[in-house]
């Protein structure tokens, strides 16, 4: 194994190869039929395809990252979980829920979430950085673990006892052994709850040293994307065909959510690749910008791929932006494939590639 710039080795949670491995039967059938196509002759249209792939720390670099998850149980059988991660979108409320709900052994619609809040929730640290699936998560899951070794304390059961909440009762099931707990007769805490816990996680990073050598990161998330695309060598155009995504999450906490951090990235990075064009004075707002629309997106195939990471929650890691990071590359790299111009330069307009293509 290969030391990165950084002087590390991994011995774990590297799934870079599996994602590239995964893009082999789209890679054959859209390199025959491009071929083909190329062959048949299409006049001034021209078909290629062409692979990317990334990786990306998840978290600050070689920074203090840490963040609180607390949750509490009141007389009633209320359970609350207090989620300090901002939730933009990306559905850290949902995935934070679920660790939480798991460590714990209770259903999902069994939580009360109180969201972001800096009255009443603890510090989750700043969403950003691909950072509350795997940090938060994992301050989630210990704050689950802590309040369940709590609730099973009192009755001196197992971990392998299943916990049920209702109104004013947690019934402690293990076997044939049913113990219940009466949550009136317990103490009301100065925040209203009768048993709580938090959790606390900040991931094991070290700063780099003057050499640039140390641990940035405690984990890293890996991608491969393929492009499949048309350009008319007449008018420097780039129509997208299909986009097939490969990505390591280590653990899929919430499928749905993971795809549509997929389809979000990519429709980032193909306004990188081909029409988001900053010029001061003249692209100031959204109308002269130009950004993707429904229209400018193919069809996208996404590829989860689960290759655990021993500090994530469950093996989770991070996805957020490493999607954007392959998808402007295979962009170039196709258009390559197609017409022989290796572009170096972003947003690839027409006139770019017109440009490119004349030999000026």
């Amino acid at each position: 194994m290969s030391p990165t710039v950084c002087g590390r080795v991994f011995a774990q949670g590297v799934g870079i190869r599996a994602c590239l491995e995964a893009l082999r039967p789209a890679w054959a059938a859209e390199r025959a039929a491009a071929a083909e196509f190329n062959r048949a002759g299409g006049g001034t249209l021209r078909r290629g395809v062409g692979v990317a792939a990334g990786w990306y720390g998840c978290g600050n670099t070689s920074l203090p990252n840490p963040s609180t998850i607390k949750a509490g149980i009141t007389r009633d059988g209320r359970l609350v979980l207090h989620q300090g991660a901002m939730d933009i979108g990306q559905g850290a409320n949902t995935v934070i829920a679920q660790i939480f709900a798991t460590a714990l052994g209770v259903s999902l619609g069994s939580v009360g979430l109180i969201g972001a809040d800096t009255d009443i929730t603890p510090d989750a640290g700043k969403t950003s950085a691909s950072r509350q699936t795997f940090v938060s998560g994992n301050a989630a899951r210990l704050c689950g673990e802590a309040l369940r070794a709590q609730i099973l304390g009192l009755v001196n059961a197992s971990d392998a006892a299943c916990l049920e909440i209702a109104s004013g009762t947690i019934a402690v099931v293990e076997g044939e052994r049913r113990h219940e707990i009466g949550l009136g007769r317990l103490d009301e805490g100065e925040d209203g709850y009768v048993l709580s816990a938090s959790g606390h996680y900040d991931p094991p990073t070290r700063p780099l040293n003057e050499n640039g050598q140390g641990i940035p990161y405690a984990q890293f998330g890996y991608a491969a994307q393929l492009v499949a695309l048309e350009v008319d060598t007449g008018l420097g155009t780039v129509a997208l065909r299909r986009i097939v995504a490969a990505h390591d999450v280590g653990r899929a906490i919430n499928p749905m959510l993971i795809e549509g951090q997929i389809q979000g990235g990519i429709a980032q990075g193909i306004g990188m690749a081909l029409m988001e064009e900053y010029i001061p004075g003249r692209t100031d707002n959204l109308h002269d910008y130009l950004i993707p629309t429904v229209g400018d997106i193919p069809p996208i195939e996404s590829i989860v791929i689960e290759e655990a990471d021993a500090h994530g929650p469950y093996g989770a890691k991070g996805l957020g932006e490493h999607v954007l990071i392959p998808t402007a590359p295979a962009i170039l790299n196709a258009i390559r494939h197609a017409c022989g111009v290796r572009m170096t330069s972003v947003p690839v307009t027409p006139a770019k590639l017109f440009a490119a293509l004349a030999g000026d």
